[in-house]
């Protein structure tokens, strides 16, 4: 009897042996925690969003889904997902969609180390935004149509009679609507609405940038308003340009600096994450694959762009930062109340 007993001990002892080192084999796939992946609104133009998310992934191992729209576009459906949005990391062409995010408190603040590496007065004045890379604003012209020392010495020229049908621009844009609040900032809302006025009676409405530079670029209008890195996208496009630049100086308007920008949200599922995508947007490798995919000046401080573009130092901008454009409100009303929009 006492055998018997013995033997039903060691059956027992073994199958629940056998049934633990089951639950041991199989715990690893049934409970792993599923890999991190993060979300990015890219509101910047598709290849830089692609090719930063592949970049990341590749030295991180974290994977990001982008999702491409405008700016504005983006930072809307933000307002209106609240803390339901899948969004980690936001990436914008501009900074005012980020400034208005900010002011919502949809915005978490940014690691100091991240922010220590960049200018200034190119981040979020509360640390939840930051500049990626730069641009600036720029006369694009046609030599065969117009000499450069025919061009006026202020953007503010653009608006008098003698440019009708010889200056394009494109009102929709982001970084004319931030020039135009530069130029609120610099010389009064009368002032800017004269100009707009002005271009509007004037000047040729173009629905984007490229369309606006190829215009230029085939003699169907002598000049337009753009910012630098397209030209040089155009070029790399094409090879040798007809068209060339024109860069304003002494503070005027018209080479206002602009910022791509990034911010993480508060809402992020994966906080830590995302702040590690941010900071290798200010990495020196980040900044290279973003200004090697286009023509941007790096904001991270040191470095220099390789793609030909005048010297960041050389710059004459007004003294208007990113963080003084706002939400760029102002401009969109004088845009509506001019007709521009």
């Amino acid at each position: 009897m006492m055998l018997r007993n013995t033997q039903l001990a060691t059956w027992l002892v073994r199958g629940l042996s056998i049934a633990a080192l089951g639950l041991t084999l199989t715990a690893p796939s049934t409970y792993a925690a599923d890999p991190v992946s993060l979300t990015l609104y890219n509101g910047q133009h598709k290849e830089v969003g692609d090719n930063l998310a592949a970049a990341f992934e590749a030295k991180t191992g974290i994977h990001v889904n982008v999702r491409k729209g405008s700016s504005n576009q983006l930072a809307s459906q933000i307002v209106e997902e609240g803390d339901r949005s899948p969004a980690d990391v936001i990436y914008t062409e501009e900074s005012p969609p980020l400034n208005n995010l900010g002011e919502q408190g949809f915005l978490a603040k940014i690691d100091a180390s991240t922010l220590d590496v960049l200018p200034k007065e190119y981040v979020g004045a509360n640390g939840t935004w930051m500049g990626v890379t730069a641009r600036t604003r720029v006369v694009a012209f046609n030599p065969k149509l117009i000499k450069e020392e025919e061009l006026p010495k202020s953007v503010l020229d653009f608006a008098d009679p003698e440019w009708q049908g010889k200056v394009g621009f494109v009102p929709t844009s982001g970084a004319f609507q931030e020039q135009a609040v530069a130029i609120i900032k610099l010389h009064g809302r009368e002032a800017a609405e004269e100009w707009l006025t002005g271009l509007r009676a004037f000047g040729k409405t173009y629905t984007n940038n490229m369309v606006a530079l190829k215009a230029v670029e085939n003699g169907e209008v002598a000049s337009v308003l753009v910012n630098n890195y397209y030209w040089f996208a155009l070029e790399k496009e094409k090879g040798k340009l007809d068209s060339k630049l024109h860069y304003f100086t002494d503070g005027d308007a018209g080479g206002l600096i602009t910022v791509s920008s990034a911010a993480a949200l508060k809402s992020s599922k994966h906080p830590k994450e995302a702040q590690q995508l941010l900071a290798f947007m200010a990495s020196e490798e980040g900044q290279r694959v973003i200004t090697n995919t286009s023509a941007e000046y790096p904001m991270r401080k040191g470095m220099v762009s390789d793609r030909g573009l005048k010297p960041f130092e050389e710059l004459q901008p007004p003294k208007v930062t990113p963080t003084d454009l706002g939400n760029a409100e102002e401009a969109l009303e004088l845009e509506r109340d001019v007709g521009l929009l």
